[in-house]
């Protein structure tokens, strides 16, 4: 059992943290929550079936860990919002400013446009990007991960890949606009 979750936590570790790095985009949370699904795949390795590739059950599992943390977030806004406090989180909040990998290759300033262009699609289009794309699933392992069919995710890949060549189409037109 150890070796065997020796060799998932090397085989998947950097590819997950990337994966999670890109739901949430804080690079200390993204470590957290790769820790917690390494903590979930450990408690529920006995249950694994194997009716998907261990790959697949990683990121499946992984979508859940942090779709959880952002419903969270989310409710703990909720609160923060009713509440009366003056303060904020980011008040507290140590950046380590070193940049990652990815990091590096998304201050191109193409990249950094479609990054930033892809928050403003919606979250099932997010994912499937994010997948497709950066994690270069196939079709099918988009599907079992996201426990959607494949048609579904065709689909939604290609709206996703229209909405972002919209905004940004529309992000272009705006600069234009404005430098002139």
């Amino acid at each position: 059992m150890r070796e065997e979750f020796d060799r998932l936590y090397e085989t998947y570790h950097h590819t997950l943290f990337q994966y999670l790095f890109y739901m949430v985009r804080n690079r200390e949370v993204a470590e957290e929550l790769v820790q917690e699904v390494y903590i979930k795949v450990l408690q529920s390795f006995q249950s694994f079936e194997g009716k998907s590739s261990e790959k697949t059950w990683l990121y499946s599992v992984a979508k859940h860990v942090g779709i959880d943390w952002i419903r969270s977030q989310s409710r703990k806004k909720r609160k923060m919002d009713g509440a009366q406090y003056e303060w904020s989180e980011k008040e507290f909040e140590v950046k380590d400013h070193a940049p990652l990998p990815e990091e590096i290759l998304l201050q191109k300033d193409e990249m950094q446009q479609v990054y930033r262009m892809l928050a403003l699609c919606s979250e099932s289009q997010q994912q499937v990007i994010i997948l497709r794309y950066i994690q270069s699933f196939s079709i099918a392992e988009t599907a079992e991960i996201l426990g959607w069919t494949e048609s579904k995710v065709k689909t939604t890949q290609h709206r996703a890949i229209k909405t972002l060549q919209k905004h940004i189409e529309d992000h272009e037109l705006k600069w234009k606009e404005a430098s002139e």
